[in-house]
């Protein structure tokens, strides 16, 4: 079995290593301000994983494995803490030499070390976090804002029931190996699948969360730990619950409030993996209609799976709004608060609430003022939604009369439906990804062609379907297309440079979409297109699958989303049927700022004036050549933007199916003139705020 043929090449390796001298480093002066949390151990991790010799990191007597995240962050590393590397093997010298500055620099977190503080003041104490709030009113439970907003309904209680697991087995620890590395793959594949729905949902926040988790599957020191249990005759259940166990206890007790938040990560890779070893079904949480959900915590995974129909929002007694849990919650938009008073699990089930995400508050048994306030908040909500939904049809004309195309975003059929009930006049932007996602093989050109067929009949003869060739790589792995893992997979092999790279996987999408054509009014256009030859190649190869088939000339065009694509538009536009603008990618790499860091994410903003310009020049060197532009990024579905974007010229907007009949809406109310005139000032702003300050009134109640 591969867990227990890691263990054994460890060990062999350890043997060999007693020919080398252990080669250390000097001191280092950790400058992490936040410690040595998750991301900068994963950095140091995986990057010690590239070298052959065993590596070890000391904090004063102890040492743990360098190549494992969970064993870093256990050593609690703190700011000003002093490390030492320990290396062993043939290409020691290699590892310390390159390691050390990685550590001295952060491993690449922004920030330096302070000042130092007084002789007479620990680091621990100053490290302390503020004193848990706590109310004088039985009825107000205090906690922090995790995720803003207001709720009223009743409490729910979550308690995950216990996986009850054998300790011992009648099957050889090779059959127990066998099934734990089985349902790891599973469990690996489970993850893979759901990053790569949450990035084609333009969610890559959400999506590094479990990126994070598929690191943990395969952190050494849990894979050994299991190991050396089976060895000793205990189930690979067992042994699974106990390691992950053992080291989120570990975590729990750390005084680092970012570490120890991590062991409920752990605990929810954990119950990935043994689901699938005992056959117990993930059941999504079954909840009743207007529910404040309230638990000890709440995994990544209860997260992602909420019905957002029944449970309006969250409280748990952990976590922060650092947590996991917190940034699912925003992105969901469900009001929630963390480290709720504890008194909040002896709530009976059924209790009216009302959850003030913005203070961090919970109260029981509201009075009927703060009811009916909150209420009439959300009824103005309601009615503008419900009057916006009933113009739905009704065309995106300015008030002086100019027309804009409003199509949607769609990754399915049972999408393209619901967008033609919201009112949207086409598909700009169809995410062809879910067709390969959990799978083991590639979709077959039949596949691919009775969906294409069945989406471009569901909109009819003239409503625009522009299907987006797959856009996966580094960062939206499948299974069955391995990529080798890249330090910076935004800047690697993804999008057009897979299909250039992968002919066999490209040319069977063209078939098929080549296919389809000619039940529909089907465009293409390529993700990630940088530069004339790779536009070029691509479209070669999309011309000599179309004389083959014998097909008519269809639209072909590109997505910008690389400043480069940008500045040459007009030069593409001179070969390009079309550009779609996505501005999400555009953004974070006009900025140099991934889209899902935790620290950088709130600046990734596409109004910021940098971007704008890049679209501006877009549309501009488009319209040179009469070559159309649409938007197909976020920005495209923000009420803040839309104006911006109809002032810069752009020609159509692909948005999310839920927003098109608010945006439209919008659109109805707005005036060509006057967006023209704010975009034109939005150009000469130095922020993205005072760019939406422009439009604040815009952002809904």
């Amino acid at each position: 079995a591969e867990i227990l043929e890691r263990v054994l090449e460890k060990q062999q390796g350890q043997s060999e290593m007693g020919d080398f001298e252990p080669a250390p480093s000097e001191p280092i002066l950790v400058p992490n301000q936040s410690a040595l949390h998750a991301r900068p151990a994963a950095v140091l991790a995986n990057v010690a994983k590239k070298y052959q010799s065993g590596i070890r990191v000391q904090k004063g007597d102890t040492q743990v494995n360098a190549k494992s995240t969970v064993a870093i962050m256990k050593l609690n590393i703190k700011l000003n803490d002093k490390v030492n590397l320990i290396a062993q093997g043939p290409d020691a010298h290699e590892a310390i030499r390159d390691l050390t500055p990685m550590i001295r620099e952060g491993l690449g977190e922004e920030g330096h070390a302070p000042a130092p503080a007084p002789a007479s003041v620990s680091m621990t104490e100053l490290a302390a976090p503020a004193p848990r709030p706590r109310s004088d009113d039985p009825d107000l439970l205090l906690g922090f804002t995790a995720s803003s907003g207001l709720a009223v309904g009743n409490v729910f209680q979550v308690r995950h029931a216990e996986i009850d697991v054998p300790e011992t087995t009648e099957n050889s620890p090779q059959e127990e190996n066998q099934k734990l590395d089985t349902a790891i793959e599973k469990g690996k594949i489970e993850l893979e699948a759901l990053q790569a729905r949450l990035h084609n949902e333009s969610d890559p926040a959400k999506a590094a969360i479990f990126a994070a988790h598929q690191e943990l599957l395969e952190d050494p020191d849990i894979l050994e730990m299991a190991a050396s249990a089976i060895a000793k005759g205990k189930s690979a259940a067992f042994a699974w619950q106990t390691a992950i166990n053992t080291q989120a206890d570990s975590l729990a007790r750390l005084n680092n409030i970012l570490l120890a938040a991590r062991a409920n990560d752990l605990h929810d890779v954990g119950r990935r993996v043994l689901q699938q070893l005992m056959g117990a079904e993930a059941k999504k949480l079954d909840t009743p209609p207007n529910t404040i959900l309230l638990a000890e915590d709440l995994t990544p995974s209860d997260t992602i799976n909420l019905d957002r129909s029944k449970v309006l929002g969250i409280c748990t007694t952990l976590g922060g709004a650092t947590s996991h849990v917190a940034i699912l919650a925003r992105s969901l938009n469900i009001p929630a608060v963390a480290g709720m008073d504890p008194r909040a699990l002896d709530v009976e089930d059924g209790t009216p609430v009302l959850l003030d995400g913005n203070k961090g508050t919970l109260r029981l048994y509201p009075d009927t003022k703060e009811v009916a306030r909150t209420h009439a908040l959300q009824e103005k909500q309601r009615i503008k939604q419900q009057t916006a939904l009933k113009n739905a049809m009704e065309p995106a004309i300015t008030a002086d009369g100019h027309r804009l195309e409003t199509v949607a975003n769609i990754s399915s059929l049972a999408d393209a439906e619901q967008a033609l009930s919201f009112g949207a006049e086409g598909v700009g932007l169809l995410r062809s990804e879910f067709l390969f996602l959990g799978r083991t093989a590639a979709p077959t050109e039949d596949e691919q062609t009775e969906t294409y067929t069945a989406i471009a009949k569901t909109l009819g003869p003239d409503r625009p379907l522009v299907i987006r060739t797959l856009d996966v790589g580094g960062d939206k792995p499948l299974p069955y297309l391995p990529i080798p893992q890249e330090e910076n997979p935004f800047l690697g092999e993804r999008g057009i440079r897979v299909g250039l790279d992968r002919p066999e996987i490209f040319r069977t999408q063209i078939r098929a979409i080549l296919r389809a054509s000619t039940e529909g009014k089907i465009m293409v256009m390529f993700p990630i297109i940088s530069t004339l030859s790779e536009w070029r190649a691509a479209k070669a190869m999309f011309e000599e699958e179309r004389e083959k088939l014998d097909v008519p000339a269809l639209p072909v065009g590109i997505m910008v989303e690389v400043p480069a694509a940008a500045v040459m538009a007009e030069q593409f536009a001179r070969e390009a049927d079309f550009f779609s603008i996505g501005t999400n990618d555009l953004t974070q790499y006009t900025l140099a700022m991934d889209r899902g860091h935790p620290k950088l994410a709130a600046q990734v903003d596409g109004l910021n004036p940098s971007v704008l310009h890049l679209i501006a020049q877009t549309v501009n060197g488009a319209h040179t050549h009469k070559t159309w532009v649409g938007v197909c990024g976020g920005i495209a579905s923000d009420p803040q933007a839309v104006p911006l974007l109809i002032g810069l010229g752009v020609d159509e907007l692909s948005i999310s199916v839920p927003a098109i009949p608010a945006i439209k809406a919008q659109i109805r109310e707005l005036k060509l003139s006057e967006c023209q005139e704010n975009a034109k000032k939005a150009l000469t702003l130095d922020s993205a705020a005072e760019v939406r300050a422009l439009y604040a009134d815009q952002v809904e109640e």
